[in-house]
C-alpha cells in the first residue's frame, strides 16, 4: 500500500469522487450507446434479409397457389366437368380456403396486438414502487 499523506480538505476530496463518478457514468452512457448502436446495425442487417425472404415467399405461395388451382382443374376436369367451369370452381374454392386462413391469421394478430396486451404493467408498478421510496413514501 502507498503511504502518502493527502491534506486536501473533505469537500476537495468530496468534489474530486463527485466528478470520477460521473466520468465513469459518461464512459458507461458511451459505451452503452455505442453497444445498442452496433446491436441495431445488426438488426437492420436482420431486417433487411427478413424482407428479402418475405418477398420471395410470397411469390412462392403464389406459384403454389396456382399450381393448386389447376391440379384441382385438372381433375375436376378429369371427373368430367368442362375445362372453363373446372378452372373458374377450383379458382373459388382456393380462393375461399385462403381467404379463410388469411382472415383467421389477421384475427389473431389483432387480437395480439391490442392496446391491453402492449401495456407494461410490470415496469409502471416497479417505476411507482421506486418513485414511492424515493419520495420517503415507503421504507
Amino acid at each position: 500500500m502507498a503511504n502518502h499523506s493527502d491534506h486536501r480538505p473533505l469537500p476537495e476530496l468530496v468534489g474530486g469522487l463527485l466528478t470520477d463518478i460521473s466520468g465513469l457514468f459518461r464512459k458507461e452512457i458511451d459505451l452503452a450507446k455505442a453497444e445498442a448502436s452496433e446491436k441495431m446495425d445488426r438488426a437492420l442487417g436482420g431486417l433487411e434479409l427478413l424482407a428479402i425472404g418475405l418477398v420471395f415467399a410470397i411469390g412462392a405461395i403464389g406459384v403454389l397457389l396456382s399450381a393448386a388451382v389447376t391440379g384441382l382443374a385438372a381433375f375436376l376436369v378429369s371427373q368430367g366437368m368442362t375445362g372453363p367451369n373446372a378452372n373458374a370452381l377450383s379458382a373459388v374454392i382456393v380462393g375461399v380456403i385462403v381467404a379463410i386462413l388469411a382472415w383467421a391469421m389477421i384475427s389473431r394478430g389483432i387480437g395480439a396486438l391490442r392496446s391491453n396486451n402492449l401495456s407494461l404493467d410490470r415496469t409502471a408498478t416497479s417505476l411507482r414502487q421506486d418513485a414511492e421510496v424515493i419520495r420517503g413514501d415507503r421504507l
